[in-house]
């Protein structure tokens, strides 16, 4: 049984029979924490979803979490960056009307939110290194068309690298 401490109770409860629907296990409430009762993976998977949910999340986007490909990851922006008007660093990260953090989303497959001081990206494991340094990058004030040409180039070896054949594998027939 494990306790999880959340913020946005309401936003919980209401997500609840959905994620009790799409995994097998007992969510209960208490004040200002939610119970999680079934097997020890069921377990850790839901916190994760209430977390992201809590964080600022969709249920749908969450629920991705069921998928053990898919991580969730949270960068502190202060962590990052000198600056002391976050506010524009927030606004780089999102773009002009959101445009910055739907390329990156395009571009790797990832789920982006931001609140406050924190960026939240559940993605797979795969894409997770290359999206988080495009984040940080972007924190760090780097130009937003470097950044989309440096997924871009990720995107391009990965998909070199996987349809390759290294030569490792041998006959199975002999």
């Amino acid at each position: 049984m494990r306790n999880v401490i959340v913020e946005k109770m309401n936003k919980i409860k209401k997500a609840v029979p959905v994620i009790e629907d799409k995994v097998k296990i007992k969510i209960g409430f208490k004040k200002g924490s939610v119970s999680l009762k079934g097997s020890e993976l069921n377990e850790y998977t839901v916190e994760q979803i209430i977390r992201a949910v809590d964080f600022g999340f969709d249920v749908e986007d969450a629920l991705l979490l069921k998928n053990e490909d898919f991580v969730l990851e949270f960068i502190n922006v202060k962590e990052h960056t000198h600056r002391k008007n976050l506010k524009e660093v927030r606004a780089r990260l999102i773009g002009t009307e959101g445009k910055a953090r739907k390329t990156i989303e395009n571009l790797t497959g990832a789920v982006i939110v931001i609140n406050e001081n924190s960026v939240g990206v559940i993605v797979d494991s795969e894409h997770l290194d290359s999206v988080t340094q495009a984040i940080v990058l972007l924190i760090q004030g780097a130009k937003h068309g470097n950044v989309f040409a440096y997924l871009e180039k990720q995107n391009v070896s990965r998909r070199k690298f996987s349809g390759e054949d290294l030569g490792l594998k041998e006959d199975m027939d002999e």
